[in-house]
């Protein structure tokens, strides 16, 4: 009896139907399938599977971690073609970008696919430009558009602060070379 009392003190609390009926979102911010945070391999990974073409990279000369990515997708859920902008280090994407000049029922519908995972925020607007911002966990989802002569661009920014902060700390103190010498060496 106190086995199933203690079983019953520490069950977590039944869901009502309302909470159990929409799942809580607990992923990193995503937008169709892409997340900053993640390994350039499940990137081009997904790109396969979406049927994009192979990124290219080319490596920073001062870092050789840093790499910029680039690549196209061709896919009617984004509305057709968008490119593809990711910056990597070691491998990690710190920042990706998908754009493309879309229709405005395309935006809205990118919108909305955001808003249902992320909540409703209010649009700021900087002259021609306007965004939308989604902070979590260290991550920022931005939805990003403008029009210019007549077309409009859009644009979903995903940034990992973790990849970049840890990045930074490494480049301000870099690893020193120290001479390790061996654990009885101070005894003789």
């Amino acid at each position: 009896m106190l086995v199933l009392l203690v079983s019953l003190a520490a069950a977590p609390p039944a869901l009502s139907s309302a909470q159990s009926a929409v799942p809580a979102d607990t992923s990193a911010l995503q937008f169709h399938g892409f997340r900053a945070g993640a390994h350039l391999d499940q990137i081009q990974a997904l790109l396969r599977r979406l049927g994009g073409g192979r990124l290219r990279c080319d490596h920073a000369k001062a870092d050789r971690r840093v790499a910029d990515c680039r690549g196209t997708l061709q896919d009617a859920e984004l509305g057709g073609q968008v490119s593809l902008w990711i910056s990597t280090i070691d491998s990690i994407a710190g920042v990706i970008t998908i754009s493309s000049v879309v229709a405005p029922r395309q935006l809205d519908r990118w919108r909305r696919d955001i808003e249902a995972r992320y909540g409703r925020v209010k649009p700021r607007v900087q002259g021609a430009q306007s965004m939308m911002q989604w902070v979590s966990r260290g991550r920022m989802l931005r939805l990003t558009w403008r029009t210019e002569r007549g077309a409009r661009t859009a644009s979903v920014s995903l940034v990992d602060g973790r990849v970049l902060d840890q990045w930074g700390r490494a480049r301000v103190h870099p690893l020193r070379r120290t001479r390790k010498l061996p654990a009885d060496s101070s005894r003789k």
